[in-house]
């Protein structure tokens, strides 16, 4: 039976059938279908939120925690169930889907600790007889919109500490993941929320997002998406003087110098350029590698290319998933066409795959001769393609990671102290790998990068109570 779920608006689950969701893997393959909210529905629940807010944000933290610890304990409890469901939608493998799911449970636990760790400061003031208390508080509503490619990862690293400092929500996942969406609102209801705490909407952008961006009732927004939709959060939110987060692109190079371990190279960049297809910010779409071992690199990057078994997300011996739609698949496939017009050489791969179902497969695809000046290499292409981009030295290999307008991650393999260290000061990212995949991040510490990808506070960890409350300075005099 195919299921329908509906969204939850102050605590009741409403809306017709609007939406069908459909399995990359296997295009005959019906998920579910979901209600399809309108712009009213929007108002409805940011005014829920907004009359849940003040008894939320005043509620006892044992009550926040034991929401967040009940979520976290049925979500690791039904890991191969939810995991399942994701790759099914997503496309992702079944490995990751179950692999993120773990990862939410892990958000939603440290953030239950996160209630129970609140702190201020207590200091002197400059007047005798005067004490200063510096508290923070919940920001008020806040308006949650997420993207496609980690469905419940990036939805647990925004919900989880919007409830634990006591905030409301409206959250508006991407159309094409409602499952995952709709699955952590189902059991964050079930574990004790009060009515109007979380709302979910699901919906067009151009109809829910839109609402919710026009609305002067939402406190705070956080967006993860691309750079264009990223901008419009920001000009909205800027009319409303309201507190915005952004999450967006990413170009992130992965520095391969001569005297790197070629194999641990080699692991790096096939994982960061192609695992979850490719499809992830933090993704090495480009491969600065330096003369000494470029020939090398590249014919084993090849040889490890051919071995990469791409296929169903629910087939245990699947490396590759499909690309998530036609949408994503096209852009995938102009962008190869384009780099092979602006002179890159397509070393391998960038076919359409026919499998045993109907499905979004393309075979990961790697340029070589590319240069740092070609749109292969400025713009996010967000599919399994990367570049190979040839250096003289360190310096230059420098010089190029950082000519791009993003800003998100970047990795460096080497043996040489000097350089790694050196590398970890003067990459202008907001994270950086040494010998690692430049996607893959902890859950407890800061999430966020530099110019174009990011802006605001950092997601994630204690830092997220940087965008999630609001400070309060208050003074006493004791007579």
């Amino acid at each position: 039976m195919i299921p329908f779920r509906k969204n939850l608006i102050d605590g009741e689950w409403v809306g017709d059938a609007g939406s069908r969701n459909i399995n990359p893997s296997n295009l005959d393959d019906l998920v579910g279908e979901y209600a399809s909210g309108d712009a009213e529905q929007a108002r409805q629940a940011i005014a829920a939120a907004k009359a849940a807010f003040p008894a939320w944000s005043r509620s006892g933290v044992l009550a926040r925690h034991a929401v967040l610890r009940k979520a976290s304990d049925e979500i690791t409890a039904r890991k191969d169930e939810i995991g399942r469901a994701l790759a099914r939608e997503e496309g992702k493998t079944l490995v990751e889907g179950i692999g993120e799911t773990v990862r939410a449970a892990q958000i939603f636990d440290f953030f239950a600790g996160e209630t129970l760790r609140l702190s201020g400061e207590l200091v002197p003031s400059v007047r005798p007889g005067v004490g200063v208390e510096i508290t923070r508080e919940a920001v008020g509503v806040v308006g949650i919109i997420t993207p496609w490619n980690f469905p419940i990862a990036i939805p647990a690293w925004k919900i989880a500490p919007a409830l634990a400092y006591g905030n409301t929500i409206v959250f508006k996942p991407a159309e094409l993941v409602p499952e995952s969406a709709w699955t952590i609102v189902d059991i964050l209801h079930r574990a004790g929320l009060p009515k109007g705490v979380l709302n979910l909407v699901m919906g067009k952008g151009s109809v829910v997002g839109q609402a919710m961006l026009d609305s002067p009732d939402l406190n705070a927004i956080t967006f993860t998406g691309s750079v264009g939709t990223g901008k419009r959060v920001a000009a909205a939110s800027v009319e409303h003087m309201r507190k915005y987060q952004l999450e967006m692109g990413g170009k992130n190079p992965l520095v391969v110098l001569d005297d790197a371990d070629l194999a641990v190279a080699v692991d790096c960049a096939i994982n960061g350029a192609y695992f979850s297809t490719g499809q992830r910010c933090t993704a090495s779409s480009r491969l600065v590698v330096t003369d000494g071992i470029h020939d090398r690199f590249v014919d084993a990057m090849k040889d490890r290319l051919a071995k990469l078994v791409v296929g169903d997300a629910l087939d245990a011996k699947t490396q590759i998933g499909p690309v998530v739609d036609q949408s994503q698949l096209k852009q995938d496939e102009d962008y190869i066409a384009i780099g092979r017009q602006e002179g890159a050489d397509l070393a391998f791969g960038g076919e359409r795959l026919d499998r045993e179902t109907r499905g979004f497969y393309l075979q990961p695809a790697l340029f070589t001769q590319a240069t740092n000046a070609m749109r292969i290499s400025r713009e996010e292409i967000f599919g399994p393609v990367a570049n190979v981009i040839r250096v003289k030295d360190y310096d230059e290999a420098l010089a190029v990671a950082n000519d791009t307008p993003f800003g998100l991650t970047s990795g460096i393999c080497t043996s040489s102290l000097k350089h790694a260290t050196h590398f970890k000061r003067n990459s202008e990212a907001g994270m950086v790998m040494v010998n690692l995949p430049t996607a893959g991040v902890d859950f407890h510490v800061p999430f966020g990068g530099r110019k174009g990808s990011s802006y605001g506070p950092r997601e994630q960890g204690r830092y997220a109570a940087e965008f999630y409350t609001t400070v309060k300075t208050a003074y006493t005099f004791a007579g």
